[in-house]
C-alpha cells in the first residue's frame, strides 16, 4: 500500500527564507519516507510564468528535483501560482495534475482539490478568476514582456487584498451547497482541500470534508494517508 503526504497553501515568497527553509527540511525529513507527495495548490505566493519565476526560486526547484527521485510529486496550482507549466514540472520532476483529483488510499477514497472553486458566495473572486484564468488571457500574459507582467500582477494583487477587507468570512469560506454538489459526483468518498486556510475536519452525513491550513514561517500541517489517515505538525 502507497503512503502519501498532502499538504497546500504554504504561499512561498522569494528571498524569505525561513519559510524555504522549512519546506526543505520537510523534503528532507518527512517527504522522503512517502510514495507520494500532494501539493495542492498555492505553494507559491505568486508565479508570472515559468520564464520568469523558475529562477526566483532556486531552492525550491533543487530540492523537489532531489525529492522526485524517491517520492512522486504531484502538484495542483492555485489562485496564486496558477500559470505553473510544463518546464516547471520538466525541472522540479513533478506532474501537474487537474482538480478534482480522485486518490485512492486502502479501502478508503479522496476528492482532492485546491478548493477555491467551492468559495462560490464571492461572486466577485469567482468571476475575477474566469478572467485571470481564462485560456486567452494567460496566453496574452505570457507574451507581455517580464516587468510588464511583475507591475500587472502587483497591481491585480493590491485590488485583491484591499476587495478582502470588505468581504465576510462567510462569504470566504466554501458554499455547503457547492460542496455537496461536488461529492454527489464522487459517492462514497471523503474531500480534502486548502485555500481557505481554515484547518479543520468537518464531519458530514455523507462524507468527511477535511481543511488543510497554510504555513507560518516556522509552523506548517499536513494530512498523512496510509491506510489510515493523520494530521501532522510541521516545524
Amino acid at each position: 500500500m502507497s503512503s502519501s503526504l498532502i499538504i497546500a497553501d504554504l504561499h512561498l515568497v522569494s528571498g524569505e527564507m525561513d519559510k524555504t527553509n522549512l519546506f526543505v527540511k520537510f523534503c528532507q525529513e518527512q517527504a522522503t519516507k512517502v510514495d507520494q507527495l500532494f501539493i495542492l495548490g498555492d505553494l507559491f505566493n505568486t508565479w508570472l510564468g515559468d520564464d520568469l519565476s523558475l529562477d526566483d526560486y532556486p531552492e525550491i526547484i533543487s530540492e523537489l528535483k532531489a525529492l522526485s527521485i524517491t517520492t512522486q510529486i504531484f502538484m495542483m496550482t492555485g489562485n496564486r501560482d496558477f500559470l505553473l507549466g510544463d518546464e516547471f514540472a520538466k525541472q522540479t520532476g513533478a506532474s501537474l495534475i487537474d482538480s478534482p483529483y480522485l486518490l485512492e488510499s486502502g479501502t478508503e477514497q479522496y476528492v482532492l482539490t485546491h478548493g477555491d472553486e467551492l468559495c462560490t458566495d464571492d461572486k466577485g473572486y469567482q468571476q475575477l478568476k474566469s478572467i485571470l484564468q481564462h485560456p486567452i488571457t494567460q496566453f496574452i500574459f505570457l507574451h507581455l514582456p517580464k516587468a510588464t507582467r511583475s507591475k500587472l500582477a502587483g497591481k491585480i494583487r493590491k485590488k485583491s487584498v484591499k476587495a478582502q477587507q470588505y468581504k465576510s468570512s462567510k462569504i470566504m469560506d466554501v458554499n455547503p451547497g457547492a460542496v455537496i454538489e461536488l461529492m454527489e459526483k464522487y459517492p462514497d468518498t471523503n474531500l480534502i482541500h486548502g485555500h481557505t486556510h481554515r484547518l479543520n475536519t468537518h464531519i458530514e452525513t455523507k462524507f468527511t470534508r477535511y481543511v488543510l491550513g497554510d504555513w507560518s514561517n516556522d509552523a506548517g500541517n499536513a494530512i498523512k494517508l496510509d491506510g489510515e489517515l493523520s494530521w501532522l505538525e510541521i516545524h
